[in-house]
């Protein structure tokens, strides 16, 4: 027995191909994590662990996704097997920038080797300066919860031109993504503060949402048409 990333093969690939194709020093930042809230309670012994994270270029992306599906047992948490449904995979639509991640790692280098060696692990350093190097801002994302979609785009329908939106159901709720390139220039000093002050909408920047296709604690993630 596996655990099950891919959850659907056509929506994933859909999505892979609907991600902005990568410029020269750019890549993909993808995150499998475990979450608590999503399995029963004390499964995990913690509120999330991250399981394995790494990057890659959309013609590889699929292929390490399916390299996740180790045998059940394979993650483990502080209270044993990481269970099934546990599971969700989050990417940045964003590119991420691997010059200015170089650039911010060999600061924060400099900074760790001048104090005593504390634990850090050189790796895991040069890959949360990956997650947060963002290499160009293509979509704008919008999280929300707790409120009803129609609601959220009559206020769009108001405040920008909704062509530009890509809405991302979820197992939580929904995340509305901007496509920045495509907004009209006339909303361009309102639709910010429309959108979020809608209530519900608690993260809203260049974040991480659930893969399209793939787990999020046993629910799948998908495009909406709106």
């Amino acid at each position: 027995m596996n655990y099950s990333i891919i959850q659907d093969e056509q929506r994933l690939r859909d999505f892979i191909d609907w991600l902005p194709d990568l410029k020269k020093g750019e890549t993909y930042y993808v995150s499998l994590l475990a979450r608590s809230k999503y399995a029963a309670p004390g499964a995990l012994g913690s509120d999330k662990a991250q399981l394995k994270r790494f990057t890659s270029d959309k013609d590889f992306l699929f292929s390490k996704i399916k390299q996740l599906e180790c045998p059940i047992g394979a993650y483990a948490s502080k209270t044993g097997d990481v269970p099934q449904a546990a599971l969700a995979l989050y990417i940045n639509p964003n590119p991420r920038s691997l010059e200015a991640a170089a650039k911010a790692s060999l600061i924060k280098f400099a900074q760790l080797i001048t104090k005593d060696y504390n634990g850090y692990n050189p790796h895991q350093e040069v890959m949360s300066e990956i997650q947060k190097a963002c290499a160009r801002k293509v979509y704008f994302d919008l999280d929300y919860d707790h409120v009803e979609l129609e609601s959220v785009m009559s206020v769009a329908r108001e405040c920008l031109n909704v062509d530009c939106l890509k809405v991302l159901k979820t197992r939580g709720g929904f995340h509305v993504l901007v496509a920045l390139d495509k907004l009209d220039k006339r909303y361009a000093k309102s639709w910010y503060k429309a959108m979020t002050s809608i209530p519900g909408c608690d993260i809203k920047g260049d974040n991480l949402i659930p893969v399209p296709g793939c787990v999020q604690g046993g629910f799948v993630p998908h495009f909406l048409e709106v």
